[in-house]
């Protein structure tokens, strides 16, 4: 069994999830994992991701291998019928065949390139080390989705909020650079099926992808939660629990990132968090996955005060992904 995706999980299934991270969270941990090893892969940078990985499955009683293809192992080449004649030294079948002769289960971390958006809405990368692999994949970040994150979010809303429905705001930020998609798409799709009201906001041309957007409307309809998204900032932030902020790339200027950048100057100064905007809410915590650039995605003092969870949601990505591997190996 994979976990790459929370939409190939059920709502109930996902509730185990969380639950057993609470119990991890109490002390509660045993060693299911003793004896196993993991290989955790990482094609791009990670802080949390690494280390809640690293130190969960050591905890567990098992042992983490880091590869970093390019650095401390092979550059990769996943495309099948390709002639290897440019830069890309070893092909991901034989990577994978090999590592799962040593390991119990893989972690993968690769993010978009923002060059090609049919081609990376599919996941290419990620959905190559299933394919190959027949031990289990645990997806640590991919061009479409970081389900990791996206259930520690569960997680601390259920916390901070408790187990109720909740009226969550998505809402796109201000950011120097397009970024990928993978938070704000595994966010919506697990708030939706959690059954809460999800509002998505973000200016013209920052869409998200609409085989997501249709995935989890379905979610939300079946788990009695509605999902909506707005254009209209202020209105967007009115009456809501919990705000959770994140930029990301237009689809649509996938290899154009110049026209990103243009396009994206118009919204500096209005979409970011600040007080003004988390007036309007219904007292909501402040989330977001970091690293955050602070006084462009939000203002020193909304992460800094008491409403702002940030720390508490980095936390719970080692006791959930404790639960994800202890259920893994169940």
């Amino acid at each position: 069994m994979n976990f790459l995706s929370t939409g190939h999980f059920s709502p109930n299934e996902l509730t185990g999830l969380i639950e057993s991270a609470i119990r991890y969270k109490k002390g509660n941990t045993g060693r299911p994992l003793e004896g196993e090893s993991f290989a955790l892969v990482f094609f791009n940078p990670s802080l949390r991701t690494r280390a809640s990985m690293q130190v969960g499955i050591y905890e567990l009683g098992g042992n983490a291998v880091i590869l970093e293809p390019g650095s401390t192992s092979w550059t990769l080449e996943h495309r099948e019928g390709v002639v290897m004649a440019g830069n890309k030294t070893e092909h991901l079948k034989e990577f994978v065949g090999v590592l799962e002769r040593y390991v119990s289960a893989i972690g993968v971390r690769t993010f978009a390139d923002l060059k090609d958006w049919e081609a990376e809405r599919t996941d290419p990368i990620m959905n190559a080390f299933a394919k190959f692999a027949s031990v289990p994949v645990i997806n640590l970040e991919s061009a479409m989705h970081h389900p990791c994150q996206s259930m520690a979010d569960m997680m601390t809303i259920r916390e901070k909020c408790g187990p109720t429905k909740q009226n969550v705001l998505l809402t796109w930020a201000w950011h120097p650079k397009p970024l990928p998609m993978a938070v704000p798409n595994s966010f919506a799709l697990a708030a939706a099926q959690f059954g809460h009201d999800i509002r998505i906001a973000h200016p013209p041309g920052y869409e998200l992808d609409e085989d997501l957007i249709r995935e989890a409307a379905h979610y939300a309809a079946e788990s009695g939660g509605n999902l909506e998204i707005t254009h209209d900032l202020e209105a967007a932030y009115k009456g809501v629990d919990v705000v959770y902020a994140k930029s990301w790339g237009g689809k649509k200027f996938y290899g154009d990132p110049d026209a990103d950048i243009a396009h994206r100057r118009q919204f500096r100064d209005r979409w970011i968090v600040d007080e003004g905007k988390m007036s309007l809410t219904n007292d909501a915590i402040f989330m977001h996955c970091l690293p955050v650039r602070r006084n462009v995605i939000v203002t020193d003092e909304v992460i800094d005060g008491q409403r702002s969870v940030v720390i508490d949601e980095a936390e719970n990505r080692l006791h959930i992904q404790k639960a994800i591997l202890t259920e893994l190996f169940k």
